[in-house]
């Protein structure tokens, strides 16, 4: 390729605004140079990352008002798009690593172009639709591993109204490095993208198994340090999603 990949500049003496920009950029480990002025634009940048009040002054012309989107991942994915010039996708994945804190991947005509984890499974359907705001696709599929059968179950019956296929994906066969748990969740989620699993045809049930609320009793366990474990009720409740893990112990500790 002449030139090698482009990547993305920052440049803003909007000092809050550049901070929630580092912050999305390091978290999501995208290359980014950070530009002082406005002279002299390395060759390898593609698109800038700016203000809207300084957009105007940016004679490139890729740029992205960061301020201007309803946050700054949904910009940091524009000028992702815009960097990458590709307008439109053949197929698009979207892999759920369901959980607690589901991780959520993004693979474009095979190519991982998103990793990243929403703070419930409530959160995930918001989390879909931007993606097919800002990836559009001729084909768009969501895959979602086999995993906490529950939380997994309520992901898909919230996704099942915008109808995309989905798939359950038995992702077992994907080891993982033990690396901190929301990385692998979106290691995990990126793994599921690229396989494909079977079809679901209607919504499932919420029927916790035994196992299902044993193991959130451990997670109560292992939340607390030992300390305390929830009850029967309290885990039902929590795989049903009507408490978190973090309400349910708070509760019993309250």
């Amino acid at each position: 390729m002449s030139g090698g990949m482009k990547t993305l500049g920052v440049y803003t003496k909007d000092f809050s605004l550049y901070h929630d920009l580092i912050v999305v950029l390091k978290h999501r480990v995208i290359p980014y140079v950070s530009l002082n002025s406005l002279e002299d634009i390395p060759r390898r940048v593609g698109v800038i990352l700016t203000s809207e009040e300084e957009l105007a002054s940016v004679p490139l012309l890729k740029a992205v008002a960061v301020d201007a989107y309803e946050s700054v991942d949904s910009a940091v994915d524009l000028a992702l798009q815009k960097l990458t010039g590709k307008e439109l996708y053949s197929k698009l994945f979207i892999g759920i690593d369901p959980g607690e804190r589901p991780g959520i991947a993004i693979v474009g005509d095979d190519i991982l172009l998103q990793k990243t984890s929403v703070e419930d499974p409530g959160s995930v359907i918001s989390e879909v639709r931007r993606i097919q705001k800002v990836y559009p696709a001729k084909e768009l599929g969501i895959r979602i591993g086999h995993g906490s059968v529950i939380l997994r179950n309520r992901i898909i019956n919230s996704l099942i109204p915008l109808e995309i296929p989905i798939e359950i994906v038995d992702e077992t066969s994907t080891t993982l490095p033990q690396t901190q748990r929301f990385e692998r969740d979106r290691e995990a989620a990126a793994a599921i993208a690229m396989l494909a699993g079977g079809r679901v045809q209607t919504r499932l049930p919420l029927e916790p198994t035994r196992g299902a609320i044993r193991n959130v009793q451990k997670y109560s366990r292992q939340l607390t340090e030992g300390r305390l474990t929830i009850s029967e009720d309290m885990a039902l409740k929590v795989l049903r999603g009507e408490l978190s893990l973090l309400e349910a112990v708070e509760d019993v500790h309250g």
